[in-house]
């Protein structure tokens, strides 16, 4: 059984599925859904279709160089497995699979860590520079109130000293 990727955005085509393009030059293009086969019959850039792997790698979003890619990589001569390590083989992929989940959600946390940490000092500007809007209008009566009482109370002492 050997699982192909799609020639557009790079998903797994497994036994039975897709569809294949076979031109001119006998080059042989999978693909897994018709999605795809209609984007490349379109001469669409996989590149520039945001939900291709290929745009994720552009773009930085996902992990380029990681050791459990090379598993995926395709081979010109199939693997053969033996039966009683197939189970072991299985869990071993299962397991690459979870440390390629956490290493990318790592590099994603980290990578994002320095804008939230950005947003968050805008976020604090912003709140100094208009915290007129935030503040309720009976807060900042009461406050004018005690200032008027303070000043009215001046006024009084300074007159009372006059006389």
């Amino acid at each position: 059984m050997r699982l192909e990727k799609c020639y557009f955005c790079s998903s797994t085509i497994y036994p039975g599925h897709g569809i294949q393009f076979v031109r001119n030059d006998c080059k042989i293009f999978r693909f897994c859904r018709s999605k795809c086969h209609k984007a490349f019959k379109k001469k669409k850039n996989p590149r520039k279709a945001r939900w291709t792997k290929a745009f994720r790698k552009a773009a930085g979003k996902d992990l380029t160089v990681d050791p459990s890619l090379e598993f995926e990589k395709r081979r010109n001569v199939p693997v053969k497995y033996n039966r009683v390590l197939w189970k072991k083989t299985v869990e071993a992929i299962k397991r690459i699979e979870e440390i390629k989940i956490k290493r990318q959600n790592q590099f994603i946390k980290n990578r994002l860590k320095k804008g939230k940490e950005l947003r968050k000092e805008a976020d604090i500007r912003d709140v100094e520079k208009n915290i007129h809007l935030i503040k309720s209008p009976a807060a900042r009566a009461k406050k004018l109130e005690k200032k008027l009482v303070q000043v009215i109370q001046e006024e009084d002492d300074d007159n009372m000293e006059e006389n």
